[in-house]
């Protein structure tokens, strides 16, 4: 529950930004500079990713999300007291940075607690309720209205709300240390501690992770993830994130600016649609999830979200009601892949290093995701939005391809023939 609540905050306040943004345009001379800025500052800040991932690796993940959902509502109640674009800027930069221990040390945390049968479907799952707090975010402007000039700034607070919820739970709660984490300092005595405490005394250590605790060694660099071992995991995991994040955030968040340059009168009903479609989406991509191999699920999903968008791109004077269903289409297919972000992640580097590997990987798919959201908005209004689809189309096009050649097969049943020949990654340290 502490890690379903962390990550409902974070789709929640990730979508508000641009909500926000477009309603203070109302009020305040915005250029579309700062529109992009203000909107990808959120998404800037998680690209610290990398520095979260390497300090969870360090001093653990438990600590890390025992703190920063505090400061993400002292941050958001910072922006009550500002209308300056720069000042706005940086909070929401900090906000992501935040955000960004949850991205890292909890999905860290949670996979290092679950054993492998179970792992990645518990983190699929985890999607839906960053997908609520997604959706969430963006229904809650419909009822923060009738407040002037201030308008804006309550939707900019609002996250506070969540995130004090999140933290106080978590203080409640008391999250266990990772045992896999101990491990790798070289503590399995008090990891098989802290696993007798939390699940009884019928569970505990591998024989293996036994083993890797007495040879463990907490001391390496950053850039461990792009040596020979890691290098393809790493590049992989950096270009199908980064592609899907800049496409999914640069439309989901300014969707308004967009749908408005569709020609669509009412911008409201197409996002309702959208977000509507969007959790269709993601609960389809679920049931995907367990039926297809990963490589399958990553290559089929940018190849049909990219036929979608190169479709809108190309054929200017598509009927409306076409391009709503085309349009429809396309949040579903995607946000279907959103399920692969967690558990895919995850799996492609083994827990010694699984902070610092999703943390670098993530930090790619921010700066994807930055630079969707900061250019979409300023090339849908300098040029078109059919231009807009077709970068996003041509940039999924090629994530497809990459991931045709370079992506490896994590799925479970793979990952059991490796266990059996000593080989493969140890997504769990428990065993019954």
């Amino acid at each position: 529950m502490a890690i379903i609540l962390g990550q409902f905050t974070c789709g929640y306040a990730i979508e508000i930004s641009g909500t926000a943004v477009t309603e203070a345009q109302k009020y305040i001379t915005i250029p579309d500079v700062w529109v992009g800025l203000i909107g990808a500052g959120t998404l800037i800040g998680l690209a610290g990713s990398l520095l979260v991932g390497k300090l969870s690796d360090k001093v653990g993940r438990r600590r890390l999300l025992m703190l920063n959902m505090y400061l993400l509502a002292l941050i958001s109640l910072g922006q009550l007291f500002t209308s300056n674009l720069l000042a706005t800027f940086l909070m929401r930069v900090l906000v992501g940075l935040m955000i960004a221990v949850d991205y890292t040390a909890g999905n860290t945390l949670l996979i290092e607690w679950l054993p492998l049968k179970e792992s990645g479907r518990f983190q699929s799952h985890l999607v839906i309720y960053w997908t609520l707090g997604f959706i969430a975010g963006y229904a809650a402007s419909a009822f923060i209205t009738g407040f002037d000039s201030m308008t804006w700034k309550l939707m900019m607070v609002s996250p506070a709300v969540f995130a004090l919820i999140t933290a106080v739970f978590r203080s409640v709660a008391k999250l266990p240390t990772s045992p896999s984490w101990l491990v790798n300092q070289g503590k399995p005595q008090a990891a098989q501690k802290v696993i007798r405490k939390n699940l009884g005394h019928k569970w505990g250590l591998s024989d293996k992770q036994k083993d890797a605790g007495k040879t463990a060694d907490a001391s390496f660099s950053w850039t461990v993830v792009f040596t020979r071992k890691y290098l393809r995991n790493t590049s992989v995991g950096g270009v199908f994130y980064a592609a899907q994040s800049f496409t999914f955030f640069g439309i989901s968040i300014f969707l308004p600016i967009l749908v408005g340059q569709m020609g669509i009168t009412d911008t409201k009903m197409v996002g309702y649609l959208y977000n509507g479609s969007m959790l269709v989406g993601v609960l389809l991509g679920i049931v995907v999830f367990n039926r297809l191999s990963r490589r399958q699920f990553l290559i089929g999903d940018f190849a049909l979200s990219a036929v979608c968008l190169l479709l809108l791109g190309f054929w200017r004077t598509m009927p409306t009601q076409l391009e709503l269903v085309v349009f429809s289409l396309f949040s579903v297919l995607l946000s279907a892949g959103l399920v692969m972000d967690y558990a895919y992640t995850s799996e492609l580097f083994d827990s010694s290093v699984r902070g610092t590997g999703v943390g670098m990987v993530v930090t790619f798919s921010r700066i994807g995701a930055a630079a969707g959201t900061f250019l979409l908005p300023i090339i849908t209004t300098s040029m078109s939005v059919q231009m807009a689809m077709l970068i996003c189309g041509v940039l999924l096009s090629f994530a497809g391809l990459f991931s045709l050649v370079l992506a490896p097969e994590t799925s479970r049943k793979h990952l059991a023939r490796k266990m059996e020949s000593g080989a493969g990654v140890h997504n769990a340290p428990l065993q019954h």
